[in-house]
């Protein structure tokens, strides 16, 4: 049982070896990492990246069929079925507010009000608000896995007339070439097999749809990185570029953003660290092709080592509810234009 839990704090397997000097950002935490041309677009709050926080370390990352402790769908399903009450009020505010939403949705170019839109892993459907801004709500469905973070999106009211149904990431039930974008906010960090669930995205989507993944980023802070390692998938940004490059999208675009009290700051830590958009270059399924499931959520469980990960990954949660506390304090108390 030990060896099961512990394999929640190993690190995961680099997947890219590609020359970094075609790289578009140049403070990027990509040192030593290398992949094919790809654009890098940094948002205002982060353009002094380079010289406030130090280079990623790029250290081994753990292989999915290891994942961390709230990783599995099942250890994520009951995670947020306690989440859920306080989910808007407490995760929210400190590391997914309205602006960086607004900051984030803008490369998906959801310029349309007839777009046809799937949030995926919508949750409590705070994306979906910023999505609504722009596409009708009919034209919207959201997905989730948990019933009890959908019963909060289905209380709003500008969220009354879009689709809410229960699914999997990495098995949509949507047809083939069926949505003009996809977008998925503070999901991937829980799918088991994240690109699997990036090559779903591109089957789902028509002829030059587009994907928007938004998510955390792996941070350079040695304790961050620990209580990361511990609890769900932080990926590496190169990673998220092989991941969309893999599953055949073109033109894969990433872009940084964090709240204004980070002041460009990622080494500690945060739960939505980049919007990454890819567009569909051709009809039909993704040409990536993939075996089984790396979880079998029909499979039966050892009910000790369930409740021993859920609360170990629990435990490493609240790291990260601390982090945005320390550093909204020290955007007060450091004076403005200094490095934090």
């Amino acid at each position: 049982m030990a060896s099961i839990m512990l394999s929640g704090a190993e690190n995961l397997a680099l997947l890219s070896n590609r020359n970094p000097n075609k790289l578009g950002f140049k403070g990027s935490d990509l040192h030593g990492k290398n992949f094919r041309r790809v654009g890098f677009v940094s948002s205002a709050r982060v353009a002094n990246c380079r010289t406030i926080a130090p280079k990623c370390s790029l250290s081994p990352s753990r292989p999915s069929s290891q994942p961390r402790f709230i990783q599995h769908k099942k250890e994520a399903f009951w995670f947020y079925r306690f989440l859920s009450i306080v989910y808007d009020h407490i995760i929210n505010p400190g590391h997914w507010t309205e602006d960086m939403r607004d900051d984030a949705l803008e490369p998906a170019d959801l310029s349309n009000r007839n777009m046809i839109v799937v949030d995926v892993g919508g949750g409590t459907g705070f994306t979906t608000l910023g999505i609504v801004k722009h596409v009708d709500a009919k034209n919207v469905t959201i997905l989730d896995q948990s019933p009890h973070q959908l019963a909060k999106a289905k209380q709003k009211e500008p969220l009354k007339e879009c689709k809410i149904i229960e699914g999997d990431a990495e098995d949509l039930p949507f047809r083939t070439d069926y949505a003009d974008r996809y977008v998925s906010a503070g999901s991937i960090e829980y799918w088991p097999d994240p690109q699997r669930g990036i090559k779903e995205a591109y089957r789902v989507l028509k002829l030059g749809g587009k994907a928007c993944i938004i998510g955390p980023v792996y941070p350079t802070f040695w304790l961050s990185r620990f209580f990361a390692d511990v609890w769900m998938l932080f990926p590496k940004e190169e990673e998220y570029i092989e991941w969309f490059e893999k599953a055949g999208f073109k033109d894969v675009q990433l872009k940084r953003i964090g709240p204004k009290w980070y002041r460009g700051v990622r080494r500690h830590g945060l739960i939505m660290g980049c919007s990454v958009t890819g567009v569909k270059p051709a009809s039909g399924d993704s040409p990536l092709q993939l075996g089984p499931k790396e979880e079998d959520v029909k499979k039966p469980v050892n009910p000790l080592v369930f409740l021993m990960r859920l609360l170990l990954g629990a435990m490493a949660a609240t790291w990260f509810v601390l982090v945005p506390i320390y550093m909204w304090l020290k955007d007060q108390l450091v004076p403005k234009g200094q490095p934090i």
